[in-house]
């Protein structure tokens, strides 16, 4: 979709994973996430991580750091699912990375986010049809992923439509994301094919 540039990391097999490696793989895979099966992809058919999560084994103790605050993003955060996934999807589109784009398209998908919708996400606009709050927390993770701040007017209507804080949690969300954007565009781990049905 976004980057047609080769691989450079290969997926680890879980056979080879060191102590810390394993430690850091059972973390992630039997994590909260493990209740997203299905939906945003942690492993392919061979159960090797995927995506941001292949680079974290790289160095398992940020690695684990790292994956907890993506885990207390999504897990435990004030925002709601729709939210969320719209917030992602900005963040996604605005670093132009694949792979987040993919994994969370299926699942704004899931949460009633429509074609068109995400559509008008990846083409940096706001889609209609969202609530309020949804299209609050859409507009400002794109100004905050595109200018990397947000100016008074937006914070103020940040404030004022999502509260101190899911403000928070959302600027925190941009950053997590952006992070993981970075990674991948930095290692660039193996995409596996079936995921490039993902966005269908």
């Amino acid at each position: 979709m976004f980057d047609k540039s080769p691989p450079r990391l290969e997926l680890l097999p879980v056979p080879e994973l060191d102590e810390a490696q394993r430690a850091l793989y059972d973390a992630i895979t039997g994590g909260p996430r493990s209740s997203q099966r299905g939906t945003v992809p942690i492993t392919d058919s061979d159960g090797r991580l995927v995506g941001p999560f292949a680079i974290m084994l790289l160095s398992p103790e940020v690695g684990d750091a790292v994956q907890r605050v993506g885990a207390a993003v999504r897990f435990t955060s004030s925002l709601t699912g729709r939210e969320r996934e719209v917030a992602i999807l900005s963040v996604a589109a605005g670093m132009r990375c694949d792979f987040e784009w993919l994994a969370h398209s299926l699942a704004a998908r899931n949460m009633g986010i429509t074609r068109p919708q995400r559509d008008s996400i990846r083409d940096g606009r706001v889609p209609e049809g969202l609530s309020e709050t949804e299209s609050a927390a859409c507009r400002l993770a794109q100004r905050m992923t595109a200018d990397r701040q947000l100016p008074d007017e937006d914070y103020e209507a940040g404030l004022s439509v999502l509260g101190q804080t899911k403000l928070a949690e959302l600027t925190w969300l941009v950053g997590y994301y952006s992070a993981l954007a970075l990674a991948l565009a930095v290692f660039r781990p193996v995409l596996p094919d079936s995921f490039r049905s993902l966005d269908e």
